[in-house]
């Protein structure tokens, strides 16, 4: 019998396009919880949550929010998009349960700029979304792209929210966890085994490639150094 390569593809898929989605959204949410004055504690608790709620109670709220009896999901349904047993419903399932790795390391990243840089470039009459992706986005670049491999390797791994929302249908939302799961209730360990090493490998490849680039990156006071330069540069041309 030939082995079935769906879940891995399966997987592949839905950790590029989860974490794709995560990167923005987790960036963003780290901006907006940063800049609070009120409430940041709140709201730092709330994007946080995934990371300490089981699993299956992320799935459980993922059905209320899309299930087919809910507000959104018969608007989405109507639309003719479906979730509830479909890979974009594990997409949604690998985002929920690895934004909050994305946001609180780059939240982590923010923290830790110079923020004599900022306002340094405030002085200089650059705006608040120059400032950003002049100033925030290199001097936390390391930490970002961190989050990045780490939310990647979180969202290929993901098991309790993908069964509650998108179940284990094979060629469709069979990924390489849920694999696991079936072989082993089929009482087949050698493809068990098969599938956990796949999974080992893909995620000892991403750590080291995540630790591989950090290695290579400019220290805190280059990267510093760096941006100061390009502010200087880009005053002298404005006056």
């Amino acid at each position: 019998m030939d082995f079935d390569l769906s879940p891995l593809l399966i997987s592949l898929k839905i950790a590029a396009v989860s974490t794709f989605i995560t990167f923005f959204i987790g960036i963003f949410f780290a901006r907006t919880v940063f800049r609070m004055k009120r409430f940041k504690y709140l709201a730092d608790g709330v994007l946080s949550l995934p990371l300490v709620l089981p699993p299956t109670v992320v799935g459980f709220f993922l059905l209320q929010i899309f299930g087919s009896n809910s507000f959104l999901g018969k608007l989405m349904n109507s639309l003719g998009i479906g979730v509830v047993f479909t890979w974009q419903g594990a997409v949604i399932a690998a985002a929920a349960v690895s934004l909050p790795i994305m946001y609180r390391i780059t939240l982590g990243a923010f923290e830790q700029m110079d923020m004599e840089l900022t306002d340094a470039a405030r002085t200089l009459g650059f705006g608040e979304g120059a400032i950003f992706f002049k100033v925030w986005i290199p001097l936390s670049w390391p930490g970002i792209a961190a989050a990045t491999s780490l939310t990647f390797a979180r969202a290929l791994g993901e098991f309790g929210a993908t069964m509650m929302i998108a179940g284990n249908i094979p060629g469709k939302t069979r990924t390489m966890s849920t694999a696991v799961y079936s072989a082993m209730q089929a009482g087949n360990r050698e493809l068990a085994y098969q599938w956990v090493i796949i999974i080992l490998l893909i995620a000892l490849a991403t750590l080291i490639v995540m630790n591989y680039l950090n290695g290579r990156r400019y220290s805190r006071d280059e990267r510093s150094s760096k941006v100061k330069k390009k502010l200087e540069t880009a005053g002298t041309d404005r006056n």
